[in-house]
């Protein structure tokens, strides 16, 4: 199954900002050590992964095809208009009227989408008709059974 998307809306821009604790120090993710009983700071989510509000929008992933860079069926995606998309980056783009994510990249001198799962095919972009919708820039999934973001 290819990765399809479905778009969830905007970031909003009026609303309050929700900030939530942010632990002081670093977690292990070995052995174990005390945990700091303090906190550092408070932390607005949307402050701290939204780097242009007006020109983003977030996307929840729906497919298999890039599970090897951490993006599952499921996850939400939060993705910048703003920036340029360069070689490399995990894109949202439209290819002949379908939305697709994958990484912008090149196999010779000819630009393709990329899967990151072997299952799936390079698409080549010559000849087709493209437009991307932006630059992914953090992927949120849950951890916890049960529990969707």
């Amino acid at each position: 199954m290819s990765l399809h998307l479905s778009v969830l809306g905007r970031v909003d821009t009026t609303s309050p900002p929700l900030k939530l604790p942010l632990a002081a120090g670093e977690v292990r993710t070995g052995f174990p050590s005390p945990a700091d009983d303090y906190l550092e700071a408070e932390l607005d989510l949307v402050d701290h992964l939204v780097q242009h509000p007006s020109a983003t929008y977030y996307l929840r992933a729906k497919g298999t095809s890039m599970t090897g860079v951490g993006i599952y069926d499921g996850d939400l995606l939060i993705v910048d208009r703003s920036l340029e998309p360069k070689l490399g980056h995990i894109v949202i783009m439209s290819v002949d009227g379908e939305l697709t994510c994958k990484k912008l990249g090149k196999i010779g001198n000819r630009p393709y989408l990329i899967a990151s799962n072997p299952e799936f095919r390079p698409i080549p972009l010559d000849g087709k008709e493209c437009q991307v919708w932006g630059v992914v820039t953090h992927n949120i999934h849950s951890l916890a059974p049960g529990f969707s973001v």
